[in-house]
């Protein structure tokens, strides 16, 4: 990685970093017996499950996680950067009640649309969006998610990719804001 493009990182989020990446270390033994060919990957997401306890990878669809869970090993083990998940999948209630929420505190659906989709439009019930963290990580992912299938969506989420496979490292086209040319399924977005 050219060092003029290295991500800085504040120094409890390095501590954090060094902390889980030597964790990871010391756990590669065991999960070398436990899964010699992806020892590393193993040990990288046994790591980060005690860095980011709170993360729920349930739900992602398979290709989801497993562009999520190759672009952050690669991030920890080559980069020394963490990318927890703050949201990925939400049912479809949950979305809702969030869309709601968003337009009564904004006054429209409209001003609601530039931060939160409905059920319907949403990537996260699809089980294809990932909010991210740390904002460092983000920009890790952001610059190399593409090699995962995974982009940044929006202007205004800084933390949002979206797992769009087979574009050939050629990112979906970013919006200002997620209601903004909302298209569901596979097209451009």
């Amino acid at each position: 990685m050219d060092e003029s493009r290295t991500i800085p990182l504040r120094p409890r989020d390095r501590l954090f970093a060094v902390l889980t990446l030597v964790l990871a270390v010391l756990l590669l033994p065991v999960a070398f017996l436990r899964r010699p060919g992806h020892a590393r990957e193993l040990a990288g997401t046994w790591a980060l499950s005690l860095r980011f306890p709170a993360e729920d990878l349930t739900g992602l669809t398979g290709g989801t996680l497993a562009a999520f869970t190759a672009a952050r090993t690669e991030a920890l083990w080559q980069h020394g950067q963490l990318i927890g998940l703050t949201s990925g999948y939400r049912e479809p209630q949950v979305q809702q009640r969030m869309f709601d929420e968003e337009v009564r505190r904004s006054g429209s659906v409209a001003s609601a649309r530039m931060l939160v989709l409905p059920p319907a439009e949403s990537s996260h019930v699809q089980g294809r969006a990932l909010d991210v963290r740390p904002h460092e990580g983000a920009r890790w992912l952001e610059e190399h998610g593409a090699r995962h299938g995974l982009y940044r969506m929006y202007d205004n989420e800084w933390w949002h990719f979206e797992y769009w496979p087979d574009r050939g490292g050629i990112p979906p086209r970013r919006r200002p804001h997620p209601g903004v040319g909302h298209v569901i399924g596979n097209g451009d977005r």
